[in-house]
């Protein structure tokens, strides 16, 4: 039986055994690589990670009443019981015309179906609610990403394009795309109007028709003939105007009935005949596709497309399909970006790699990042994370990261080969041994800082989740690569590597000149630094306070969120009361040739092609709809949707085609409101969202109006609306006593002037890929202005009476909204900010917080608070501050665990604020503003800075066990010079060619970037340099300390007196100028020049005791 080798030989433990057993390290090698290589390529594609939203609504529908009765009746009742949920942190309740809506939002993590429930129960548990409101619908909030809007027009009918929508719609369900719906066309509608005349002459009333049809609408079944042979079903289903007409209303006594058809007219319509859309002077219709939670944007951009490849020959001449706000061209487009800049980094750090080891160790180090990054695309699929632009964004991130832990094993093993003299298998096994501890505790504290972002709560949190998840799992993958597979394969590559090969000739030279450099420029200057220590800090602190200085005076401008430019802009507008259908026609017209007028303008001036789609509508308003949209009839609503060419290809922003668009807007008699917005990509609110409370309506409504003159002059300003427009005149009944005497309720008068006012819903039922609705009403002529002087009201008796006999009317002008915060009646005043120049935004904002509104809060004695998307960004920054306390506070547990010691974890992480001063100069010199993206900059570079400075000082640790501090410090950055280089090196290379991306839509991840290469870059100067001078200044603080414990316990009395006084000089000097200042009672720069006077005082009396003392002990010369 043969022996096995000796480099097979168990050496104790898993690293050792790894690295001798090379089968063992390739089968977790292939492991890795399959594993990635079978989940990428179901790896589901989408622009941001899925938001969860915390919400739930609950709507009630109280027909014909007006925003005040059903603030009243409904919200005023159910806000209480709805507060009280457990989870609720917030309950938003808006009242209008007909519907109550209360909007539930919960802790976040919460669980959502208990949530739920509960919210069903305390429904439930309000039992006053008005008997003539419908039942209360509960609904949670679900995330829609839309994928694409598919938009058929051409020369022809409305139905026909119906039917082809109707096509078009049913063989996206075939191709599996399941969220795909018609937009603003309502199913067929069979109308059934019954004159006054004919109910009253019969005794009808509509509901009661509504009843019977709805009867006759649907064919019940009535179950299973024994024996299964035949399944029994009443009736017949009667769904179309002949059918309709049979359906008997009454029988006579003579056997004589009355049919439907017999008092009323039945009519047919295709669909909507008040909301439609017009491309040019076509119509056109619009469908959206939309992925759902397991859905892959482009996949279903392709399956769409597909569709329209095979459908568009089969086409009427002149009808075309367009894909608008099309957004999976904008996933490929900036995936593509971002693929290409990450070749670019892998390319560079496996240059540099080459440069600077020999080819065989590169070789093997570089072969870590595909093999980790497999290893990581696995767990991301296994735990639901997908392809983004922020996962992948985190990919990127750890590009340079990922080799960290490979360089300084490779880097170790190729030393004590070189250096030492080792044979390869003892190198490898000694090097992944003696640096397990540095580079698990880096990679660990790398971990921690990351995972300080998972205390972003909110939809920015959700949007940046998969960053710390990410960098984690590749971490993760990274390190079991460098301990279980690289060292054996570094090996056997050094098995081979006495011989010289021309292909090593690049790191030889390289090599030569990192020594050069190490001996003749690194040595001398850690020697000085390690002499000149306190200069050395002094002059990083005055770095430090310089960077600071440059965010305080706002050299460094701060944007909190750098929403992706987009693509689409859409106008909205409200006509009058009094409009008609063909005002707003007239106004639509002249608003599209508005856009055609500023979009040959921006061609003729930049070139090019301004605009690539234009979408116009009647009916209805586009997102973000105004306020006024609630009340207003269909027919005084239209809106403009304008698609631009993509954001790289024109040298002008999006805010600046509105600023165009709003001073070339048409004018019309008969117009009550216009507003151009530029759509936002990604979580927050509206850019301006103004909250004002604490008064009654119309006082708020006075200061929303002023709020918005304040803003007219701000030509970055655009789409200013209020959520309290006024209401159309209200008539507001009451009984009078005939009307009581001849038996007549309220409530049931108000029910019978609904119906006849409004019309009553009969039925619905399904007709293809809609839902068809069977109406009851009046015909529409006899619901004029003189309804109510013309109305005859049926008594309980069956007598008949005229309306104005039994009610008085009075006249109310009210609002027809009425919204409310926790039971806090507000208006909020929303609009758009141009956010591409940081300085003028400041300034805006800046007006708004000192002048703006102070002065109308103090005039209409309101409150005013800023909210939406200036309400994310506080909760932003104070979670932001909690997770990276809880960083700082995990590093040091875990460093405090690796070095054994209390204080050698302060050294290390000294470093982290010092990194603030090159992400600070990175902003300033690239002339970017500060954001939530240098934010999470930040906390990630804490985790990251501190890296060489852990292996450096562990390093440190092990020479000056041999030899003295001055020489272990020298020693140690000399000969880890290489290591602390690459490490640095390849992480900035990684990230290099995303500084340099000239793309708009990368612009928002640039904060990140600089604030790590500056950062990363000063740090790791500040390594070499700094962290000696904090060494050595620990040494002496542990002398000084050392020598006060000597002096303490001194029998020399007077000594230990001088000690003692100096001691509480020191701390009552700290409670007398730097406590007021902790407190905010006094400067804390005066009162820190303070301190530092009392404090050389007290060390400068510990000094002359001492010398004093020592003066004593000295023998007297003879």
């Amino acid at each position: 039986m043969s022996r096995r080798p000796d480099r097979f030989r168990a050496a104790g433990g898993i690293l050792s055994y790894f690295t001798r057993h090379s089968t063992a390290a390739n089968i977790v090698l292939l492991i890795f690589i399959a594993a990635g290589i079978a989940t990428l390529p179901r790896m589901r594609a989408q622009y941001f990670p899925d938001v969860v939203i915390q919400e739930i609504v609950v709507a009630i529908n109280w027909q014909g009443a007006g925003a005040a009765d059903v603030d009243r009746g409904i919200v005023q009742l159910l806000e209480p019981a709805l507060i009280a949920v457990e989870g609720v942190v917030n309950v938003n309740s808006g009242a209008r015309e007909g519907r109550a809506n209360m909007r539930l939002e919960f802790e976040p993590g919460w669980d959502m179906g208990r949530a739920s429930d509960e919210v069903t129960a305390a429904v439930a548990s309000v039992g006053n609610l008005p008997e003539s409101a419908d039942e209360p619908t509960i609904t949670r909030r679900a995330w829609r990403d839309r994928v694409t809007d598919i938009v058929i027009s051409g020369p022809v009918d409305a139905e026909r394009l119906t039917g082809l929508a109707d096509e078009f719609l049913a063989r996206l369900y075939q191709a599996g795309v399941n969220r795909a719906s018609i937009q603003g066309l309502a199913g067929p509608r069979i109308e059934i109007e019954l004159p006054l005349r004919e109910l009253i002459r019969h005794g009808l009333s509509l509901s009661a028709i509504a009843r019977i049809v709805a009867a006759e609408a649907d064919a019940d079944p009535a179950g299973d003939i024994a024996g299964g042979g035949a399944r029994l079903r009443t009736g017949q289903e009667r769904r179309s105007p002949e059918s309709l007409s049979g359906i008997v209303l009454k029988t006579g006594a003579d056997g004589s009935v009355l049919t439907l058809g017999d008092v009323a007219r039945i009519t047919e319509t295709g669909g909507s005949d008040v909301h439609a859309y017009f491309v040019g002077d076509n119509p056109a219709v619009l469908l959206r596709a939309e992925r759902s939670a397991d859905g892959d944007a482009l996949d279903i951009q392709d399956r769409v497309k597909t569709i329209v490849d095979e459908i568009t020959p089969t086409l009427p001449a002149g009808v075309t399909v367009d894909l608008i706000r099309n957004r999976t061209d904008d996933i490929r487009a900036r995936l593509d970006i971002l693929l290409q800049n990450g070749a670019m980094g892998l390319a560079l750090v496996v240059g540099l790699l080459f440069l600077f080891l020999n080819a065989r160790t590169a070789f093997w180090v570089a072969a870590g990042i595909p093999v980790a990054m497999l290893a990581a695309v696995a767990m991301m699929y296994a735990f639901g994370i997908t392809i983004n632009m922020i996962s992948l964004f985190a990919l990127i991130l750890t590009l340079g990261i990922v080799v960290d832990d490979a360089i300084v094993i490779g880097e170790h093993t190729d030393f004590r080969v070189r250096q030492l003299g080792e044979a390869p298998f003892e190198a490898a096994e000694s090097a992944v041994r003696r640096m397990a501890a540095p580079v698990f505790s880096s990679t660990a504290t790398t971990v921690i800082a990351f995972l300080g972002l998972m205390a972003i709560s909110g939809r920015f949190g959700d949007l940046i989740a998969d960053i710390p998840f990410t960098v984690t799992v590749v971490l993760a993958a990274s390190l079991l690569e460098s301990f279980l597979i690289l060292p054996n394969h570094m090996a056997h590559a050094l098995s081979k590597s006495g011989r010289g090969h021309w292909y090593d000739a690049p790191s030889r030279v390289m090599n030569r000149a990192l020594g050069w450099f190490r001996d003749r420029a690194v040595r001398p200057l850690t020697r000085f630094t390690s002499m000149a220590r306190y200069p050395v800090l002094a002059a990083a602190i005055l770095l430090l306070s310089w960077a600071v200085g440059l965010l305080v005076k706002g050299d460094v401008a701060w944007r909190f969120f750098n929403s992706p430019e987009e693509a689409t802009i859409s106008g909205n507008f409200a006509m009058l009361e009094g409009a008609t259908r063909e005002d707003s026609l007239a106004f639509m017209k002249a608003l599209q040739k508005s856009v055609d007028d500023v979009s040959a303008e921006f061609n003729g001036k930049y070139g090019g092609r301004a605009v690539t789609h234009v979408l116009t509508e009647i009916g209805a308003n586009t997102w973000p709809e105004l306020a006024a949209a609630e009340f207003r009839e269909p027919d005084q609503l239209g809106s403009i949707s304008v698609q631009l060419s993509d954001p790289d290809l024109r040298p002008w922003r999006s805010h600046e085609f509105v600023a165009a668009l709003q001073n070339a807007a048409p004018t019309h008699p008969m117009l009550g409101e216009l507003s151009y917005r530029s759509w936002r990509r990604g979580p927050g609110g509206d850019a301006l969202d103004i909250e004002l409370s604490g008064a009654d309506p119309a006082t708020l409504k006075a200061a929303a109006e002023a709020v918005k003159r304040a803003l007219i002059p701000y030509p970055e300003v655009s789409g200013l609306d209020d959520t309290l427009p006024l209401d159309k005149d209200e008539l507001v009944l009451e009984l009078t006593p005939q009307g009581h005497v001849l038996g007549f309720t309220i409530e049931g008068l108000g029910a019978e002037l609904r119906d006849r006012l409004s019309g009553v819903e009969a039925a619905t039922f399904p007709d293809g890929p809609r839902t068809a609705t069977i109406e009851v009403k009046l015909p529409d002529g006899e619901v004029s202005s003189d309804f109510l002087d013309r109305m005859v009201m049926t008594t309980p008796s069956g007598g008949q009476v005229p309306l104005g006999d039994i009610v008085t009317v009075t006249t109310e002008t009210g609002f027809s909204t009425i919204r409310r915060e926790n039971g806090r009646q507000v208006v909020s005043v929303t609009g758009d900010i141009d956010d591409s120049d940081a300085t003028r935004l400041a300034e805006i904002e800046a007006a708004l917080q000192e002048t703006i509104l102070p002065d109308i809060a103090s005039k209409y004695s309101v409150g005013f608070k800023v909210s939406g998307l200036s309400q994310q960004e506080d909760q932003f920054l104070n979670d932001a501050m909690i997770g990276f306390a809880g960083a700082l506070l995990g590093i040091f547990v875990v460093l405090a665990w690796i070095f054994a010691s209390w204080t050698r974890p302060l050294v290390v992480m000294a470093v982290i604020p010092l990194g603030l001063i090159g992400a600070v100069y990175g902003h300033h010199v690239w002339g970017i503003p500060m954001s939530m993206f240098s934010v999470v900059g930040l906390i990630g570079m804490a985790g990251i800075i501190i890296n060489d400075a852990i292996v450096l000082i562990a390093t440190i640790d092990e020479y000056a066990t041999m030899r003295g501090l001055r020489d272990a410090v020298v020693d140690a950055v000399a000969d880890r010079l290489r290591p602390v280089f690459l490490t640095t090196a390849t992480t900035v290379l990684g990230l290099a060619p995303l500084l340099y991306e000239g793309s708009r839509q990368a612009e928002f991840l640039k904060p990140t970037v600089v604030t790590l290469c500056f950062g990363l870059g000063f740090g790791f100067v500040l390594v070499l340099v700094v962290v000696p001078a904090l060494v050595m200044v620990q040494a002496d603080v542990a002398r000084l300390f050392t020598s006060l414990r000597r002096m303490l316990r001194s029998r020399n009395r007077p000594l230990r007196r001088v000690t003692l006084a100096a001691i509480a000089l020191l701390m009552a000097s700290f409670a007398l100028t730097m406590g007021p200042a902790v407190f905010g009672t006094r400067p804390a720069a005066e009162a820190l020049g303070e301190f530092v006077l009392a404090s050389g005082a007290a060390l400068a009396l510990l000094w002359i005791g001492v010398a004093f003392r020592l003066r004593r002990r000295q023998p007297v010369q003879p």
